[in-house]
């Protein structure tokens, strides 16, 4: 079984060997089960494969399985412990299942792993987590059960694809490299042709599989040498013991095999070069001395547009056309001369080492003639393409400036403004681009007269240099007029930004005004249950009008700024026009409320004192007697704030408004009147010794 074939269900985590060893040396199996439900036939599989790996030896001392229920439920861990017993009966030593805190300690009872010892073939114990380092050390425990060893399951499986793909893809290809091998030691030539022909590629490259067997098996033995993190040295576990043999045999038989296929690949191409190479070297210097070099002598100009230096350039791709299939003859035989150079086993080195001289030598000349006209030509057209995009570039900037701005709102400004400034950076990149352009291209033409073969060019580069002058002269000029119009239309643009942010400020500042009246009315409505808590909330009211006060009078300033930057601008703001209005109203709403809860809040205040005062007295106290203006003057001011309760606030406009809902309003006149109620029942209190003073 390959881990390929079940990745899906090994990266589960089903299960692991995490390397560790019980105090007999088994190695210890866990099985992390989780809240999920866990699929038993994939488990099944998981453990199938991981206890093929150790081998016979190492499975004779037994396993340790750590059966992990923390996060499962009992009827799981029942099952998959049940399960352990077809799986690996003889192979089990030890079950330690690790419990919860809490929850199974009744459901224990209906099943007792210690009476199912003989039948089950191995002992199963229920142990907490804290107290598993009684059974195993706690260097051999993972981090999940509070021991230190260390354990990735994402890199040991990796390790684990990559040795079985490496055995895999490396028998393969010793198969393979085999055959053609045995093949090339045939008897007669033709036959060995014949044998090396059908079996020439491997499926695979031997260097990729070679450079995987190497580290692979570096890593291995890293691992066996190299201690952990705290110094103490890690024990691997057995699989990759057994792996490093399997992989230094394999590689060793591949490096053998590959050698002997290199050097029968090498005696092939040799001899098929042989054949060719003495024909083909002279062909190719004759042409290019010849037609070719001829060619060359009548193309010089480099066109004063870019439909101009197309037509150039079009002309020297068709030169070129013929040169590549030359060139392409001359790499070849350049390889092949080379191949037989460095074999060193050859009579005609001499005479090979003159051909290939001489075959450079022509090919470098004239591939630099033709790489000096290719570059001068596409240097004129990305010069004239630069300068065509440039002057629309220009075109396109100057038309937008000769269109007055109208104002829409300051984001659409702000746009524009991005716009206009972007156009400009792009005319400043194009003129900076088309000098830079210009200057490659006059240091090319001053060049050309080294490639004339004694032709005269130096008309035909006066032209061309008057030309490339010119264009860049008359760049500047247009750009530097864009630049001046694009500072007059910067400067009224940004004041037209500053307007409609200002406008927009205002409309905000009367949003927020707006939201603190209505916060005002819908959360503002509690009077407070004694004389100190309404004090504080009226005090609390005060800096919420203050707050109301600053948001009015920014709304204010913001709206005068408009009034300025309209004046400057010579027009009209869109929306002020209804800001300023609005704004008043609303303060105007604000300011009535905000008395009116101020007048309840200051009521509020007098009929607490009032009513605590009297409250707190004493009827034994003599002057309590004469208190009886004041119970007058409670009852007054309660019913008054009662009534006010009930009374909306109205607005210059006619509008009205509640504080609240009334469900709000019933709960406070409801405290209201239960503290009326007390100083009702104190008032008699107070009378009853009153009526009975006169019987005595």
């Amino acid at each position: 079984m390959e881990a390929s074939v079940i990745l899906p269900i090994l990266k589960k985590k089903l299960a692991f060997l995490s390397g560790g060893k019980d105090r007999r040396s088994g190695l210890i199996l866990t099985i992390p089960l989780c809240l999920e439900q866990t699929s038993m036939d994939e488990l099944s599989v998981t453990l199938d494969y991981l206890l093929s790996i150790p081998s016979e030896k190492c499975k004779a001392r037994g396993f340790t399985v750590i059966v992990d229920g923390r996060k499962s439920q009992w009827n799981v861990v029942k099952t998959v412990v049940l399960m352990l017993q077809n799986v690996v009966p003889a192979e089990v030593s030890l079950v330690c299942v690790v419990k919860p805190d809490e929850f199974w300690d009744k459901k224990v009872t209906h099943f007792c792993f210690w009476k199912e010892k003989d039948r089950l073939g191995f002992e199963v114990i229920l142990v907490s987590a804290n107290k598993l380092t009684r059974y195993i050390e706690p260097c051999q425990l993972t981090e999940d059960f509070g021991g230190t060893l260390t354990y990735d399951h994402m890199d040991w499986l990796n390790k684990r694809l990559v040795f079985e793909k490496f055995t895999k893809e490396s028998t393969s290809l010793l198969d393979e490299l085999a055959l053609i091998n045995n093949g090339s030691d045939k008897g007669t030539q033709q036959e060995r042709e014949r044998s090396i022909d059908l079996n020439f590629l491997p499926s695979v490259d031997p260097e990729t599989v070679l450079q995987t067997g190497h580290e692979l098996l570096s890593e291995l033995q890293q691992r066996r040498f190299n201690g952990s993190d705290g110094g103490v040295s890690w024990s691997p576990m057995d699989d990759e013991l057994l792996a490093q043999p399997q992989v230094m045999k394999l590689l060793d038989s591949l490096r053998e095999q590959y050698t002997r296929y290199q050097e029968v690949c090498r005696q092939r191409s040799k001899r098929t070069q042989l054949e060719e190479i003495q024909q083909k070297v002279m062909q190719v210097v004759n042409w290019l001395e010849g037609p070719g070099s001829e060619q060359l002598r009548t193309q010089w100009g480099i066109g004063d547009s870019i439909r101009a230096s197309q037509a150039l350039q079009q002309k020297h791709e068709e030169i070129e056309s013929q040169h590549s299939e030359w060139f392409a003859v001359y790499v070849e035989l350049n390889q092949q001369i080379a191949a037989l150079l460095n074999a060193g086993d050859e009579e005609d080195l001499v005479e090979l080492k003159a051909l290939q001289q001489q075959l450079s030598d022509v090919c470098y000349r004239q591939a630099s003639q033709l790489e000096f006209r290719q570059n001068l030509l596409q240097a004129a057209l990305e010069f004239h393409s630069v300068a065509q995009d440039l002057s629309q570039q220009l075109d396109g900037l100057l038309g937008m400036l000769c269109v007055d701005v109208a104002p829409a709102d300051g984001a659409s400004i702000q746009q524009t403004l991005k716009l206009l400034e972007e156009k400009l950076k792009s005319v400043d990149l194009g003129l900076q681009g088309l000098r830079e352009k210009g200057q490659s291209l006059l240091d090319q033409i001053s060049n050309q007269a080294s490639w004339a073969y004694g032709k005269d060019v130096t008309i035909e580069n006066k032209e061309n240099v008057d030309h490339i002058q010119g264009v860049m002269e008359d760049m500047q000029l247009r750009k530097q007029r864009c630049e001046d119009m694009v500072d007059v239309r910067r400067l009224k643009m940004l004041q037209m930004v500053q307007l409609f942010k200002c406008e927009e400020d205002a409309a905000q500042a009367v949003e927020w005004l707006s939201e603190l009246l209505d916060a005002l009315l819908k959360t503002h409505i509690r009077l407070g249950d004694d004389a100190q808590e309404t004090k504080v909330l009226l005090e609390k009211h005060r800096k919420f009008v203050d707050v109301a006060q600053s948001t009015y009078d920014y709304g204010r300033q913001l709206l005068q700024a408009t009034v300025v930057l309209c004046q400057s601008l010579r027009c009209t703001s869109r929306s002020s026009g209804d800001t300023l209005p609005r704004l008043n109203r609303v303060w105007k709403q604000f300011t009535v409320t905000s008395e009116e809860r101020v007048h309840r809040l200051e009521t509020a205040v007098a009929f607490h004192s009032t009513a605590e005062k009297i409250l707190q007295e004493c009827p034994e106290q003599p002057e309590a007697f004469n208190e009886m203006d004041q119970f007058d003057e409670i009852e007054a001011v309660g019913k008054s704030l009662l009534d006010r309760l009930t009374v909306p606030v109205v607005y210059p406009d006619g509008s009205e408004q509640y504080f609240g809902s009334p469900s709000d309003m019933a709960s406070a006149a409801e405290h209201i009147r239960e503290k009326m109620k007390l100083v009702s029942l104190k008032k008699q209190q107070l009378r009853q010794p009153e009526a009975t003073t006169p019987e005595s």
